[in-house]
């Protein structure tokens, strides 16, 4: 495969145009479920869809991909009502609806489809490509789908921006300010059912969950504000469908879903390795370098107490006194040496002024937070 495939062949530039989309609109609406501590909501949507995409052929008796996207939709609507249903109704929490309505409609989707299978109907072949996707019968008219609904989330969230932002934040607060938080919330995860359902034809109902919240949570590592999240999370969907896509394209019997999956789950874990906020290197690199600094105060602190308290001295910071460097290790010292707190000659270590008064600096403020 080289380059220009991806603007000669037709095929490939219109499964790398709608995974590209589909990796954007999912990160775009994965943050607000990230952040809204719905993680598992993608799960059992994608799940719930699945005995809608069956009911659809079983009523029209043709595997039209709107009519079954449309089945999909509806489907995945009513678990995500169910779940909020049980939610507020029952005593049950979140974790456990979404356990229950996933299981329950995955379950009866995988029934309907057993049944389809044994139906005497030459149109029922390739249905469970809604299982694990299959991006390779993506066409033209799918991408342009994808890009509307796409457009279309992104006015909506331009529109309701402020709304949505205090909803995530403060739903209680968004309620007292007189906006409607119900509708609110059906908006928003109307969106996400969307995308959801979009993203089946291409991913697959296994793995959607995590197309839409890989995204997001690598673009939580990276920032601390909600707009410059929404970009990065949808510019990390599209790498991942483009990228996906030129791996599983450079290969042959690799699927393409999986892949972009796959290279979804890598920029998470760099995000969570090497984000400078909250990586896991940044951080172990923070802390080595606080417990050194801790390290050198309580050693000039030490020092501190041993010029302050010397019976012989008239000037503490000038005093030398001989300690063989017990109690102290040869690269705290060199450290304070270098930042001009300490003199050593020898075996001897003595004070300068600048360390006294730095000592001395962090001594009365200890006593002060003491008090």
């Amino acid at each position: 495969m080289e380059l220009t495939d991806f603007f000669t062949d037709y095929t490939l530039r219109t499964i790398t145009l709608g995974t590209a989309i589909l990796g954007a609109i999912c990160g775009m609406l994965g943050s607000f479920a990230v952040l809204r501590k719905q993680s598992l909501l993608g799960d059992a949507i994608s799940h719930a869809a699945l005995p809608g995409i069956a009911l659809a052929f079983l009523i029209t008796g043709a595997k039209e991909t709107n009519m079954l996207l449309i089945g999909a939709l509806v489907s995945g609507l009513i678990g995500t009502f169910w779940i909020n249903g049980i939610v507020k109704r029952t005593r049950l929490k979140s974790d456990t609806a979404l356990g229950l309505i996933l299981s329950l409609f995955f379950g009866f989707g995988m029934l309907l489809l057993t049944f389809i299978q044994k139906m005497p109907n030459a149109n029922q072949a390739g249905l469970d490509k809604y299982l694990f996707g299959q991006a390779a019968t993506l066409m033209e008219k799918d991408v342009w789908l994808m890009a509307i609904v796409t457009g279309i989330s992104l006015l909506v969230l331009l529109l309701f921006w402020k709304e949505l932002k205090l909803l995530l934040f403060d739903a209680d607060y968004t309620k007292t300010l007189g906006f409607n938080v119900r509708f609110l919330d059906i908006l928003i995860t109307t969106f996400i059912v969307l995308a959801i359902v979009l993203g089946l034809q291409t991913v697959g109902v296994v793995l959607m969950s995590a197309m839409l919240l890989a995204p997001a949570a690598a673009a939580r590592q990276w920032t601390n504000s909600l707009g410059t999240m929404i970009i990065l999370a949808a510019i990390f969907g599209a790498f991942s469908g483009v990228f996906g896509t030129a791996i599983s394209a450079s290969q042959n019997n690799l699927s393409t879903g999986p892949v972009i999956v796959l290279v979804a789950s890598a920029l998470v874990i760099v995000s969570f390795i090497f984000s400078p906020k909250r990586g896991l290197l940044f951080r172990e690199i923070r802390f080595r370098k606080n417990r050194r600094e801790l390290h050198l105060k309580k050693t000039l602190t030490f020092m501190y107490h041993i010029a302050a308290n010397h019976e012989n001295i008239s000037h503490p910071h000038a005093i030398r006194i001989l300690n063989n460097f017990q109690g102290f290790t040869r690269k705290t010292l060199t450290t304070l040496e270098e930042q001009e707190f300490i003199q050593i000659e020898g075996n001897q270590w003595a004070m300068t002024k600048k360390g006294f008064n730095e000592a001395e600096t962090m001594f009365n403020q200890l006593g002060q937070e003491n008090d």
